[in-house]
Order: C-alpha cells, then structure tokens, then sequence
C-alpha cells in the first residue's frame, strides 16, 4: 500500500541537497547492480536512519518485545549527547530520520531537544507513537521542534476493540493528544508535521476500516494509512491477528492449507543498502526486525557510523541475505525491503 501527499513530499524533497542526492543515487545504483550480479555492492552512506529513543512504553501489545517486557538486550534511554555526536557525523548524506524502533518515544523527556537538533540540520523528521503523552504543552513543543511526521498508533475506534491489541491503553487519551497536535498545528500556522493515523489491521479490528477513515477525518489529520501485521508464529496465530480479507494480510493458505509469506521472499532487500537501526546504547542492527538486536553489525561507542556501515559484518549479512533469505531469522518472516520506494 503506498500513499502520497502532494505538501508532505514537497518537504521531505526540501530537504534534499545535491550531496544528499549523490550519495542516494551512489546507493541506488550499488544496489541494483548487486541484484544484477548477486555479489553485494555498497556505495554510499544510509539515506534513513531509525534511532531508538527508549525502550520503555506504557503498553504491552502481543507481538512487541517492549510490550511483554521480553528484552534479553539491556533496556534504557538515549542520550542526548550520544545522539548529537552522531548526527554531526553523519547529517550531510542522510535524508530521513526516524525516531523509532522499540518502546514509546515520548517517554524519553530529551526527545523533542533531539528532533529540533536534527531539524537544525536539515534531516526529514519522523516518529510513531501510540499518543498517549501528548499533552497541551507536549502538542505545541511537538510542532515546534520541527517533527516532519507523527505517526499515530490507533488500531480500533472503540475502546474493547483498541484494547485487544493495545494492551492497557485508552482510546480517549489517543484522541485527545491527536487533536492537541491538530489543534497546534493551526494555531502556529505550521505546515508540519505531516500526521496520520496507522491502523495496524488485525482480525479484531478489521470491521472498522471505514469507521477509522470517518474518525481520521473528523479528528482533522492529514491521512489515515493502514498496516499489515507482522505475525511470528503466523503458521499457528496463537493471538488470532491474521486477518480474513487477504488485503490487509502478509500471509497466504497455500494450496496444502499451510499459511505462508505472500511476497515469496526474493534475495534482497533495499533497507540492508539504503537504511539501519541504532538502538538508545549504540548498537548498529541491520533493520526495525532486529528488535532484540540479536545481528549486531557495531557499536558506536567503539567505532565510528561511517567505519561501521562499511565493516566486514556489514558486508558478511549482505551477502547471507543475498543467497539464502530464508536461512536469516529476522529476514524469513519479513515481506518489507523488496520493493525499493516502498512508503
């Protein structure tokens, strides 16, 4: 599902400079050319980042290690010094900035000084949240850090629906914090950010489609998009997610009545070249399926991005992927990174 807004695209293209458009056309092009000859080919640094701004949340969803406190990783908050050092690293060749990947970002009280230091330098600027600290005051300091896009997390319009996979939240909180960004948002009269809601489409929920359109725009957010679910034991769904309309599914029946990976796998994947993730102690893990950072290609607090985007254990993942996919834990259950532009 890919889905496009005519003002979100011309910011995120402002924030395009030529170094920035060499170095993700350099990216680009290794990455086809490693398609081509099976061998992988990097030039060029990541176009996206994720960091991890906590790995705390006040919820407990099914299928998160944060949310069933299931980490074997150490579990803590970035820092903001660690952050900036890095950033300054980096900042010139990178595009997009996602302040994401386990636990509730607002959580971490140094995350808005983050996103306005990355929107002083220019970066595209985003993160998901379930909302549910998104005061008055929160709401306007959201919009005056610069955030490019909020993603929020509402995975059902009535509260027993929500709460069957958002575990321990309030829909009413969900709410309030999406209209105090709306609300900020004309206030300041500012073009960002960019907010949708996401509706992760589970069995539950998935008769309130249209109902969650018709709340998005009563709410006044920009869009509402909807998410497939990663399921990890999706041959036996334990929690019932999968949902019935095939649509809104990563998982087919085959013709065995075995429940398989509809996108069939292929032996690549764009976010290997053009994108990773730091979690908040500096651990360098391939993607956002890492969530426990079992892969661990570095760690920055021993060695630099740039020495570590081009290291041997970079290059040794590369080329595991490239020949057995299905052979890599976090990549056999993940349909994402094989198309190139995918949203």
């Amino acid at each position: 599902m890919t889905y496009l807004n005519w003002n979100d695209s011309i910011n995120f293209l402002g924030k395009l400079t030529f170094r920035r458009f060499w170095n993700a056309s350099k990216v680009y092009f290794s990455f086809q050319l490693s398609k081509l000859t099976r061998n992988p080919i990097h030039w060029g640094l990541p176009i996206s980042i994720s960091f991890e701004p906590t790995t705390s949340c006040n919820l407990r969803c099914p299928e998160c290690p944060s949310g069933l406190r299931e980490f074997s990783r150490p579990t803590g908050m970035l820092q903001k010094d660690f952050f900036k050092e890095t950033i300054n690293d980096i900042y010139k060749d990178l595009l997009y900035l996602i302040f994401y990947f386990q636990g509730e970002p607002f959580l971490n009280p140094q995350f808005l000084d983050m996103v306005a230091y990355a929107h002083q330098k220019g970066l595209y600027t985003a993160t998901s949240t379930n909302a549910h600290y998104l005061t008055d005051e929160k709401a306007k300091k959201t919009v005056e850090s610069g955030l490019d896009r909020l993603i929020i997390s509402i995975d059902g319009t009535s509260q027993d629906v929500y709460e069957q996979y958002r575990i321990g939240g309030k829909l009413e909180k969900v709410l309030e914090g999406a209209q105090n960004v709306v609300k900020w948002k004309k206030k300041l009269k500012s073009k960002t950010p960019f907010i949708f809601f996401q509706f992760l489409v589970v069995k539950p929920n998935e008769h309130q489609i249209e109902e969650v359109k018709k709340l998005g725009a009563s709410i006044g957010v920009d869009q509402v998009r909807f998410k497939t679910a990663q399921v990890y034991d999706y041959e036996n769904d334990p929690n019932q997610l999968i949902p019935t309309n095939n649509k809104y599914s990563r998982y087919k029946k085959d013709a065995s009545g075995k429940m398989k990976v509809k996108s069939g796998l292929s032996n690549h994947c764009w976010k290997l070249w053009h994108a990773n993730v730091i979690t908040w102690d500096g651990l360098v893990v391939p993607c956002c399926f890492d969530k426990d950072a079992m892969h661990q290609l570095g760690n920055l607090k021993t060695q630099s991005f740039k020495e570590t985007w081009h290291n041997e254990n970079y290059q040794q993942f590369r080329k595991e992927l490239m020949t057995s996919r299905r052979n890599i834990d976090i990549c056999a259950n993940c349909s994402e990174g094989l198309s190139v532009w995918e949203d």
